[in-house]
C-alpha cells in the first residue's frame, strides 16, 4: 500500500507506520509505502495522524500513449471492484511523462476503459459521482509507468469532522500533525498556541497526547463500499482503538487576540469532544506574559494584512517577547516569511521546510535559554 502525505512529513509517516506495525516502510516523495493486511490497512486510515489517504494498488502497466492507457485498464476485471450500481470516480495525477501532459484527459480516458468494460459485458454501465463515490480509483503515471489502486480512504484524511468552521488561513490538520510529531512533543508537557486561530494546533495536540486517533469518529472510509469489506473486523479495531485512548491530557491553552478565531476556535473543539482539555482566552501575545515557565510554544503567524504590522516591526517584536517573557522555553513557529525572520533576532536550532498549501514555509525552532538576549551560536540542523 501507499500513504500520500505532506512534503516534508514523510518521515514522521513512516514512523507512525512502523509503530502501527507495517512491514517495508519506504519513503517517497509526498508518499510512503508499505505492506500489512486488511487490518493494518483500517487501522492506517482511522489512526495516522499524517496521512492524507491510503492507496491498494492493484495493477501496474507501461502506457506509451493513451490508446495503451485505455487497453491496459480494460484487462482489469473491475468486476472484483465495482458493480453496475456502484458509483465512481477517477482521480488521475502525471509526474515527468512524455506521453501524456493533462491528468483531466488521463482521468476521461481511465472512466471509458472502465464503463466500456461493464457495456460490453453486462450492456450496462455504473455511473460516475466525482463526490462521493463508492470506488474511487486512482491512476497515477510517472514518465510511462501506471500504478491503478484503490483508494481506500475517498475523502481526504485531514477531514477529521471537528473543523465546522474556519479562520483566515487556517493551517491543514495533517500539516498541524505533523509539525507537533516533528518538534518531538511528548504530550506530556503543558502546551500553548499564542495565536490559535481556529484551534487546529491545540486540538491535533489534545488528540496526540490522550492516544485518541484523529479519525475514530469518521463514519465512512473508501474501503466501506469494497466488495471484500468486513465490517466485524473494522468494528473490533474501532473498539480496541477506543480502549487504548488516555483520559489525561497535560495543560493545553490557546490564545488569540480576535473574538472571531476564538468563537470559531470553541466550536471546533467543542465538535471534537475536547472541551474539558483545552483551555483558550483573549490575550494580545505582545501584551500577556506566560502563566507558567518552561513553556511548549507552537503557533502559525499571522502574515499579510492579518499582522496588521509590517513583517519587519512584526518579527522584532516577536524577539523581543522570546527573548524578555519565555526564557527556559521552546518555540516552534511555521512561517512562509522566509526573508523577515531575521528581525527576531534570535538563531533558530532547527529549520524544516514544509509547504503549508502552495506556500514554501519552514518551521523553525527556538530554544530559549537563561540570558540568551544575543543571538546564540548553536548549530542551526537543516531538514
Amino acid at each position: 500500500m501507499v500513504a500520500k502525505t505532506l512534503h516534508g512529513l514523510e518521515p514522521v509517516l513512516a514512523q507512525e507506520l512502523i509503530e502501527l506495525g507495517a512491514a517495508e516502510v519506504h519513503e517517497g516523495k509526498r508518499a510512503v509505502s508499505f505492506v500489512g493486511d486488511k487490518a493494518m490497512m483500517y487501522q492506517a486510515n482511522m489512526c495516522l495522524r499524517t496521512a492524507l489517504r491510503i492507496l491498494k494498488p492493484i495493477d501496474k502497466f507501461d502506457a506509451i500513449g493513451p490508446d495503451a492507457l485505455y487497453n491496459q485498464l480494460k484487462q482489469i476485471d473491475w468486476s472484483q471492484y465495482l458493480s453496475i450500481t456502484s458509483t465512481f470516480a477517477i482521480d488521475a495525477t502525471i509526474n515527468n511523462s512524455t506521453y501524456f501532459t493533462h491528468s483531466h484527459y488521463v482521468a476521461l480516458r481511465s472512466k471509458d476503459a472502465i464503463a466500456d468494460q461493464f457495456m460490453e459485458k453486462e450492456s450496462k454501465r455504473p455511473s460516475v459521482d466525482t463526490i462521493e463515490p463508492d470506488v474511487r480509483v486512482n491512476v497515477h503515471i510517472a514518465d510511462s509507468t501506471c500504478t491503478i489502486s484503490l483508494d481506500s480512504s475517498s475523502e481526504s484524511l485531514h477531514k477529521r469532522g471537528y473543523r465546522t468552521r474556519a479562520g483566515d488561513a487556517p493551517i491543514n490538520e495533517v500539516l498541524a500533525a505533523g509539525i507537533l510529531l516533528l518538534s518531538e512533543w511528548d504530550g506530556k508537557q503543558d502546551l500553548v498556541d499564542p495565536m490559535c486561530g481556529s484551534g487546529t494546533f491545540l486540538i491535533e495536540a489534545a488528540l496526540l497526547a490522550m492516544n485518541r486517533p484523529p479519525n475514530l469518529a469518521r463514519e465512512q472510509f473508501g474501503f466501506m463500499h469494497w466488495k471484500d469489506y468486513d465490517e466485524s473486523l473494522y468494528q473490533q479495531l474501532k473498539e480496541d482503538a477506543a480502549k487504548a485512548q488516555q483520559n489525561d491530557c497535560p495543560v493545553i491553552k490557546g490564545y488569540d487576540v480576535a473574538f472571531g478565531a476564538l468563537s470559531t476556535a470553541r466550536t471546533n473543539i467543542e465538535k471534537a469532544g475536547l472541551t474539558e482539555f483545552i483551555t483558550l482566552d483573549r490575550a494580545d501575545f505582545f501584551r500577556k506574559p506566560p502563566q507558567t515557565e518552561g513553556m511548549y510554544l507552537i503557533f502559525n503567524p499571522p502574515y499579510g494584512e492579518r499582522m496588521k504590522l509590517s513583517e519587519e516591526d512584526f518579527y522584532k517584536k516577536l524577539g523581543d517577547v522570546f527573548k524578555q517573557q519565555y526564557i527556559g522555553s521552546t518555540v516552534w513557529m511555521i512561517t512562509s516569511d522566509l526573508e523577515n525572520t531575521r528581525f527576531i533576532g534570535l538563531r533558530p536550532s532547527r529549520r524544516i521546510g514544509l509547504f503549508n498549501g502552495k506556500l514554501e514555509c519552514k518551521l523553525l525552532k527556538y530554544e530559549l535559554y537563561e540570558g540568551t538576549k544575543k543571538i546564540h551560536k548553536k548549530p542551526v540542523e537543516n531538514i
